[in-house]
């Protein structure tokens, strides 16, 4: 009764509406990103600079910058203290770049000062990784099993510690964009008319991690229709 897993069903729509999601927010960050980092800072400043300018004005002295291959691959590093820039933010004087190296030091920022979101979100992150490595495998042998109810639904909520990860993900990634709007209109880096430039690429790449809360969301739903409901035979 659980042939439908493996083969098409209604419930696909889910997935392919979670995939379209995903897939145009990860358009929509790149193209904002790309038509803003066309608009050079009048200051000339690059996001390098800028990050090594936040850090020093926040009284962070203990993390290191480093640059890394890729395009937004930019991160911070709260296990060795690195604030990791990539080549499209490190070396770029856009507006774009600034923003991009300004939300990663709001997570820096947000290190120093025990931010509980972000100290969360490191706690849960190993049951969440081996959350999403064992949910289907264990769905699976419940299935072969002739549709052993334990393990689906033991399958079923290690899937949905990745929806919880997402989720604590939200505060995290959003307040470090406020911190790093708030650090950028006080710190003289941009210009008044540059800060709301900043604003669309950093709620543009949020939307990212809307999406893929979303697309977990959907993806846990279906297991739930498929599964949840059923009895045994």
């Amino acid at each position: 009764m659980y042939g439908s897993m493996f083969f098409w069903d209604p419930t696909y729509i889910l997935v392919i509406i979670g995939l379209v999601l995903s897939g145009a927010a990860s358009a929509y960050v790149n193209s904002t990103f790309n038509k803003y980092n066309q608009v050079k800072s009048q200051k000339n400043i690059t996001g390098s600079q800028a990050a090594q300018f936040i850090l020093q004005d926040s009284g962070i002295t203990n993390v290191s910058i480093h640059p890394i291959g890729g395009n937004l691959t930019d991160n911070y590093n709260s296990q060795n203290k690195t604030l990791n820039l990539s080549e499209s933010t490190a070396q770029q004087t856009s507006v774009a770049a600034i923003g991009v190296a300004a939300h990663e030091c709001g997570h820096a920022v947000q290190d120093q000062v025990n931010y509980f979101p972000m100290k969360l979100r490191h706690a849960i992150v190993p049951v969440a990784n081996l959350g999403s490595t064992i949910a289907f495998p264990i769905i699976l042998v419940g299935v072969l099993l002739g549709g052993n109810r334990t393990l689906i639904y033991l399958g079923i909520f290690a899937f949905s510690l990745a929806l919880l990860f997402q989720l604590v993900t939200l505060p995290v990634e959003f307040d470090a964009s406020r911190r790093a709007i708030k650090i950028l209109s006080e710190g003289n880096l941009l210009t008044e008319e540059e800060v709301p430039l900043v604003r669309k690429v950093l709620i543009a790449a949020a939307l990212t991690y809307v999406a893929g809360a979303l697309s977990t969301f959907l993806q846990l739903l279906r297991l739930i229709l498929l599964f949840g409901g059923r009895r045994d035979d």
